[in-house]
């Protein structure tokens, strides 16, 4: 028996009961595997609601999507793996736990140099830079960009990956205590968009004329300033609502500069073996560049609930890993 985070019912951070599991062996095209860090992401908290917009869960179950681990053992007619390697993987709920059965074809080798904690601070939140970055929206070297929670766990990753691609940015946080944070993830310009409006300093510092895309995160509070802050045929890209869900969007306000709209779910881009492969090599390289370098804040495993709290009363920057 091994522990782990169960929910029996939708609630607050104390649904989330630290307990014993029973794991079993792996079944065909599995792999057992003991977990070495847990990443902790918003679409958790919402899991935990039952809010989370991809999927309702079914309880009693364990939350959490991406994780680090070691291969204990495999089930029949799994390849390409050995007891002993050191994976990743995103985008399969079951996380938050000591151990667990998984798809082997969902898991991908580490690196040799790169260490789990860090990893798993940066597996799914950097693949959603490299899907916003590269796929969604491929930035080009001059662009001044407007990112949101340029602090935050994905948002330090967007950051330092645009400034890699040679975006000029604009990001925005929200308390002055974060400011630092994001400078050093390579914005040019921060605002605190709690105490201003951001979508005014935008226009000054563009000249009046907007930026040509907006990564968003944050969801209803900012979508308003977001379209005045874009410049004529402008990107709008959410990926993520941590304000709430957005409101059912106007066509006449899109109409108004003529702008895109796009709402991504990582899901989406990662749909083949050769999508994962593809996303996390790109992930790697630059992670093992040292273009990438997570900020990571680490809990216990058995801490979920005070996790999860904090990171909804947006008291940390960076990333959260669970250790279990």
């Amino acid at each position: 028996m091994v522990k782990g985070i169960v929910i029996h019912e939708f609630g607050g951070p104390e649904v989330l009961k630290y307990e014993e599991i029973d794991v079993g062996p792996p079944g065909p095209g599995q792999v057992r595997l003991r977990q070495t860090a847990v990443s902790l992401n918003f679409a958790d908290i919402q899991m935990r609601l039952g809010a989370y917009y991809v999927m309702k869960l079914e309880l009693p179950a364990i939350p959490g999507l991406d994780g680090v681990g070691i291969v204990e053992e495999l089930g029949a007619g799994v390849t390409g793996l050995e007891p002993g390697q050191h994976v990743a993987y995103a985008g399969v709920v079951g996380a938050y736990a000591g151990e667990r059965l998984i798809p082997a074809d969902r898991l991908v080798v580490i690196p040799e140099g790169l260490d789990d904690v860090s990893v798993a601070g940066a597996f799914l939140k950097g693949l959603t830079a490299q899907y916003l970055l590269t796929q969604t929206y491929p930035i080009r070297a001059g662009e001044t960009v407007l990112i949101h929670s340029a602090a935050g766990g994905v948002g330090v990753l967007l950051c330092q990956w645009a400034k890699h691609l040679g975006a000029k940015i604009i990001g925005t946080v929200g308390s002055d205590a974060k400011i630092e944070v994001a400078k050093q993830s390579g914005c040019d310009h921060v605002i605190n968009y709690s105490t201003g409006d951001f979508a005014k300093e935008v226009l000054a510092l563009t000249d009046g004329v907007g930026v040509p895309v907006v990564f968003d995160g944050v969801g209803r509070a900012t979508f308003a300033g977001n379209i005045e802050s874009l410049a004529i045929r402008g990107h709008l890209i959410n990926y993520g609502h941590a304000s709430g869900a957005l409101e059912p969007i106007d066509a006449a306000q899109i109409n108004s500069k003529s702008l895109f709209f796009n709402k991504s779910s990582m899901v989406h881009y990662m749909r083949t073996r050769e999508d994962i492969e593809r996303m996390t090599g790109d992930l790697f390289d630059v992670l093992q560049q040292g273009v990438l370098k997570p900020s990571v804040n680490t809990y216990a495993l058995s801490e979920a609930p005070k996790a999860q709290q904090d990171m909804a009363d947006r008291t940390t920057t960076g990333s959260i890993v669970l250790v279990p």
